[in-house]
């Protein structure tokens, strides 16, 4: 792996040249199989995908969940812990289009896209260029969106905890996309007794904040708090329809005695915290568009003629705009963000060769994302490549089977509507209203979807006669 600290995938892709797209290596104490190519991924996530439920046991993750890398749903190994809480967040984080929580994110991404331009005109001048630092509160117009569709709560950009809040998340994001060594040697972890105390220092500020911002103002957590303290039951009859996602896991601690306050606390918090990949995608989106002018004109072509230039772009309008949502994928491979590592949870094969119990399993979508055996001239920005043309058809969405930003399978990204959805909304409203272009500060990463939480500025412009 020498060589190629920044992006080990790039790494792994040679050597699967060399040994073929399954191989082992031990990475410090860790038994560890790299799989390379689409076919061995599938059988890796859908065809087995009960027998590599399990998360790798790194430090990080414990300490980031107090003490205990279960109580997230990203980083937990799969038990009934994990499909109750998937169970509860599908109609909240999974609503069908023609729902009333689809109805309801549609107006909360239009309100807050509101909001978010009206603090980015505040520091930019009409006509004129200006570098502004995008990042931090198009992250907190992605906290606000969740907040307020999950918790129906709603934070000021100028309030300096919630700043605070959004920043916490943030750092945690970029510390969670990265590699370090101590995750396959951990008896070096003394000599990173500094930075896990970064890292519970900030999950414990967060699990403060959501407590007393959100939960503790609920009627439901009084009433969930009362009937732990009377040993009381689950009474159907006593139960209302839950106001939102924070209600439906309060009440959940009614309905399931063997789940815990922390429980809930902690997936509400995962999901909270969703907002720090939304921001990310967005800011990266927004960087390979200042430097490729040709792709924001194609995005405010599509924008005008479905809006007749009278309005800005709203949820319902995706389906209409495929090249808009193609650009958040065709971003999205590039960077080539990678799938969380698997974990054998029993004694298995992939392709016929045996993996024992507790194998790492390491999955390298870098490869597919970026190989020619998967896409013609990877190498180029095009959205186009996921945009189906028929004649006499309005043209579509198509998402090749190995294109997996989100994963797949029994364990793949829950939220992903609400990701690509606030995403959709938020790119395209920026480039109604402002052309974009780069600064020298720019740098993209490779193999990652998180920018340093203090990262570069991009030049905004005005632009003229905007809705």
């Amino acid at each position: 792996m020498d060589g190629h600290r920044d992006n080990p995938f790039r790494r792994f892709t040679e050597l699967a040249h060399r040994y073929g797209p399954v191989y082992a290596m031990t990475m410090g104490t860790t038994p560890c199989v790299i799989v390379n190519d689409y076919p061995s991924i599938k059988e890796v996530l859908i065809t087995n995908g009960s027998k590599f439920g399990g998360r790798p046991d790194f430090s990080r993750y414990n300490v980031l969940f107090a003490g205990d890398r279960n109580n997230s749903l990203a980083l937990c190994d799969w038990s009934w812990l994990q499909e109750t809480r998937r169970k509860i967040a599908r109609m909240y984080c999974s609503p069908k289009v023609c729902s009333s929580n689809y109805g309801l994110l549609d107006s909360i991404a239009s309100d807050e896209l509101d909001v978010f331009l009206k603090s980015l005109a505040a520091v930019t001048d009409r006509g004129a260029e200006r570098e502004v630092q995008v990042k931090q509160p198009l992250l907190m117009a992605c906290a606000n969106m969740f907040v307020r569709f999950m918790c129906s709560t709603q934070f000021e950009y100028g309030d300096p905890e919630f700043q605070t809040m959004v920043r916490t998340f943030d750092e945690i994001f970029w510390d969670i996309n990265q590699g370090y060594a101590v995750d396959f040697l951990p008896w070096l972890r003394p000599f990173y007794a500094g930075h896990m105390r970064k890292l519970s220092s900030w999950s414990s500020h967060i699990r403060r904040y959501m407590m007393d911002k959100v939960v503790a103002r609920r009627s439901s957590y009084a009433t969930a708090v009362a009937a732990a303290m009377d040993g009381g039951g689950y009474d159907e009859n006593d139960e209302q329809e839950p106001t939102d996602f924070t209600d439906a896991l309060l009440m959940s601690l009614r309905k399931d005695p063997r789940l815990s306050m922390d429980h809930v606390l902690f997936e509400l918090e995962d999901f909270i915290g969703g907002h720090s990949a939304v921001g990310n995608m967005v800011m990266l989106a927004l960087s390979m568009v200042a430097t490729r002018p040709h792709v924001a004109r194609a995005i405010r072509d599509e924008a005008e003629r479905v809006t007749g230039g009278q309005r800005l772009v709203r949820l319902y309008d995706k389906p209409d705009m495929p090249y808009t949502e193609a650009t958040l994928f065709e971003t999205l491979r590039v960077v080539s963000s990678p799938i969380v590592p698997h974990v054998a949870t029993e004694d298995t094969t992939i392709k016929g060769f045996k993996i024992p119990k507790g194998t790492c399993i390491i999955l390298n979508n870098y490869e597919i994302n970026t190989s020619p055996a998967y896409w013609d001239d990877p190498e180029v920005f095009d959205p186009n490549r996921f945009i189906h043309h028929k004649s006499g058809e309005k043209p579509c969405i198509r998402k090749p089977e190995y294109f997996l930003p989100f994963s797949t399978g029994k364990r793949t990204c829950i939220g992903q509507q609400l990701v690509s959805g606030f995403g959709f909304v938020l790119l395209a409203g920026v480039l109604q209203k402002y052309e974009v272009k780069a600064t020298a500060q720019m740098a993209i990463p490779e193999a990652r979807l998180a920018l340093p939480p203090d990262t570069y500025p991009l030049i905004l412009k005005p632009l003229d006669g905007s809705p």
